[in-house]
């Protein structure tokens, strides 16, 4: 470094300002070189204190791979009240009759009053013109109770094929065992029926 002069009025010379300039630049560079060196050591200092998030974040993946949170709303069970219900609806039927099996005994009770004529014996006539009719309608109201029975055995069935954890509610269980009993009443009377044990055609002889 030069030695710093100054000339008798008190102003610095040219030398004097070329010496500060150099010391100038030398403090500057070693600010900027601690900088640099604070600014390395940061990362490091980053990366130990950091908590490493990438174990939690396979954590949550595992525990959630659709990408849903747990607070979805569970099923509503309309489609299983509604399967109850039409059990139920069903087994009644059965029991009370429809149209379908009205209209299948007044056909076969058609059909018989065709095929025989008034030549024909009485035991005859009976059976084609009631005995049919009447395991027609047996038959078709044990149709509607086998389909009650078999609706309300799937609805009482379907929680176990469904999410685990959430039970069925107690309406839908009542209503679904009430179809499947009126179900097994409606199938059990509609085969007695039709074998004539219950209510079979009178005697002739």
């Amino acid at each position: 470094m030069g030695t710093k002069t100054v000339d008798e009025t008190g102003v610095k010379t040219d030398e004097h300002k070329t010496d500060e300039a150099a010391d100038a630049a030398e403090a500057t560079g070693a600010a900027e070189s601690i900088e640099v060196t604070k600014a390395a050591e940061v990362p490091e200092a980053a990366e130990t204190d950091t908590p490493d998030t990438t174990e939690d974040a396979d954590a949550v993946a595992d525990e959630d791979p659709d990408g849903t949170d747990g607070t979805e709303a569970a099923p509503t069970g309309v489609g299983q009240g509604a399967g109850a219900v039409v059990s139920a609806g069903l087994g009644i039927v059965s029991l009370t009759g429809s149209w379908v099996g009205t209209v299948a005994s007044a056909r076969e009770s058609l059909m018989g009053q065709l095929q025989t004529s008034s030549s024909s014996d009485v035991g005859t006539l009976i059976e084609k013109g009631y005995g049919n009719a009447w395991q027609a309608t047996a038959m078709w109201g044990g149709i509607f109770a086998l389909v009650a029975l078999i609706v309300g055995v799937v609805v009482l069935a379907r929680p176990a094929f469904g999410a685990p954890g959430r039970p069925q509610a107690p309406w839908i269980k009542s209503v679904a065992w009430a179809g499947v009993a009126l179900g097994v009443i409606g199938l059990l009377l509609a085969v007695l029926k039709y074998t004539d044990v219950l209510l079979g055609l009178p005697a002739t002889g």
